[in-house]
């Protein structure tokens, strides 16, 4: 789950790319550089959002 569906800066929708950035960047041994420009996010604020967003569920509710 994603908290902002949206870039802050542009408002761009950039809620699409973070489940598989997360797999590929995170989780994965890829450079996250590399992950972004195979989804096609050009924008430095996007990119931005992407790699600085920490998901909130995980300590929010921990027990799923």
């Amino acid at each position: 789950m994603m908290v902002p569906v949206r870039c802050f800066t542009c408002g761009n929708v950039i809620a699409g790319e973070w489940e598989e950035f997360k797999e590929r960047a995170r989780e994965g041994d890829e450079d996250p550089e590399k992950v972004l420009d195979d989804l096609g996010v050009e924008r430095h604020c996007c990119r931005r959002m992407l790699v600085s967003h920490e998901d909130l569920v995980d300590v929010v509710a921990p027990y799923q």
